[in-house]
């Protein structure tokens, strides 16, 4: 991109069609008017010649050089910008409890369980650069999908996050935190952190939740801990099978209960925050602040070089005064 460095160098042009204009004057009054008495005398004079029409070059071409000088002046400049951007992206593991306690329906669309499915993809939409991943958990734990930038394959596997009896039934907070964190030991990134999520405390499991909370202290892993759902008195739906294959829904009984004292333990001594989410638009408003908390740093260097270009102007300038004056002191010369 050609800018210009010094704009005023522009009014000079007043001055050239100051002197444009002169010379048009100056020429009229150069040629007085000539009284022919016999009209046989002036028909046999000779017609402009080629070098009479051209004969206005010498003055043009040096008012064109002077043009150029007054260009070469402004100095033109050729900008080249060069923008540097540093990302610092987070690393997120997602820990999500797929207990039978999370299939309770006190929360919208369904249960607990979809809630949380649903808030964390659109969680997922609004970030950019930082790696995600996903543990999920019940008596176990499992990797479901590591660190990755494909949002896309993260938000499939998410959608396919059901409660199961594959693995160990319970809670097993101390694994499922320590798994969290092994996903984030070799991270490179500046801000490693873990979102865990469940509606019960810990009742199983070979890893205590003290030591969980240790190993992610020496990693440096900050932790938003998330209760889920009311304590109290709930209905479990349980499905059975009646005549014809036909599923059929009942409900039992279930105490739920959340430890709150250990997720905000988990939260307060790793520097993160602890959140209690009772409905789906609570859980959405945790994200959302845990969102604007955890923001991926952009760092922007802007460099500008500049190359002179006045130079070019006036070697033209140079040359067409050169062409003027050659023109005006041979071919195109005026007698006197």
């Amino acid at each position: 991109m050609t800018i210009w460095h010094s704009l005023w160098a522009f009014f000079f042009f007043i001055f050239v069609g100051v002197i444009l204009v002169w010379n048009l004057i100056r020429k009229k009054r150069k040629y007085p008017s000539l009284l022919y008495g016999n009209w046989n005398i002036m028909r046999n004079l000779k017609t402009r010649g080629i070098r009479a029409y051209l004969a206005f070059l010498p003055d043009f071409f040096r008012l064109l050089a002077l043009s150029f000088v007054i260009l070469a002046l402004a100095r033109p400049q050729r900008a080249d910008t060069k923008i540097k951007k540093n990302v610092q992206g987070i690393d997120i593991i997602i820990c999500l409890d797929i207990s039978d306690s999370m299939l309770i329906e006190d929360m919208q669309p369904v249960n607990r369980l979809e809630a949380s499915k649903k808030t964390i993809e659109e969680f997922i939409n609004k970030r950019v650069t930082d790696r995600i991943g996903l543990v999920v958990f019940s008596g176990e734990s499992y990797t479901r999908v590591p660190l990755t930038l494909d949002y896309e394959l993260l938000k499939e596997n998410l959608k396919q996050v059901q409660t199961t009896r594959n693995i160990k039934m319970g809670t097993a907070i101390g694994v499922a935190l320590a798994n969290a964190v092994a996903r984030l030991k070799d991270s490179k990134a500046k801000s490693r952190v873990v979102i865990f999520l469940t509606d019960g405390e810990n009742n199983t499991g070979t890893i205590s939740p003290a030591t969980a909370i240790d190993i992610a202290k020496d990693y440096n892993v900050r932790i938003y801990s998330i209760g889920m759902g009311l304590d109290g008195q709930a209905r479990l739906p349980v499905y059975m099978q009646g005549i014809g294959g036909r599923k059929i829904k009942t409900y039992r009984p279930i105490h739920s209960k959340v430890n709150e004292k250990l997720l905000r333990k988990m939260a307060e001594e790793t520097g993160g925050k602890y959140y209690r989410a009772t409905t789906s638009r609570a859980l959405e408003n945790v994200f959302n602040d845990i969102n604007k908390l955890e923001k991926t740093k952009f760092e922007v260097n802007q460099y500008v070089k500049y190359e002179e270009l006045f130079t070019a102007y006036l070697k033209w300038a140079f040359w067409l005064y050169v062409l003027g004056f050659f023109l005006g002191q041979t071919v195109l010369r005026r007698d006197p």
